[in-house]
């Protein structure tokens, strides 16, 4: 249960970068340099999470198959968007929903099978 729970971890890090990523990008037309501090912290963390997350996708996959947890990845398609209309403003329409409602189907499927 425990690799489970680092596995959703994983996913939430995978989904925080890249709303970092676009942080970053955003900041990057503002300054227009990678060098200055604002696009370069985003991108900075970003990157550092991406490879705390990577570390621990490794420590998950020497628990369970691959293809038995990687179906959770698949949440990152409905936490990047939800997290980019929280965090950045961005919207979607109602096709969005109906989307998500069948990748939360297939991950239950896939996961419980």
């Amino acid at each position: 249960m425990i690799t489970y729970i680092f596995a959703i971890l994983c996913v939430i890090g995978i989904a925080i970068g890249q709303i970092l990523f676009k942080t970053s990008a955003s900041a990057l037309s503002q300054s227009g340099s990678f060098f200055a501090i604002k696009p370069l912290t985003y991108l900075i963390s970003a990157l550092i999470l991406y490879a705390i997350t990577t570390v621990a996708w490794v420590w998950v996959l020497q628990k369970v198959e691959l293809g038995r947890v990687y179906p959770l990845m698949a949440l990152a398609f409905v936490l990047v968007p939800v997290g980019s209309y929280f965090f950045l403003g961005e919207r979607f329409n109602y096709q969005y929903f109906f989307g998500v409602v069948l990748i939360m189907l297939g991950i239950i499927l896939t996961v419980r099978s």
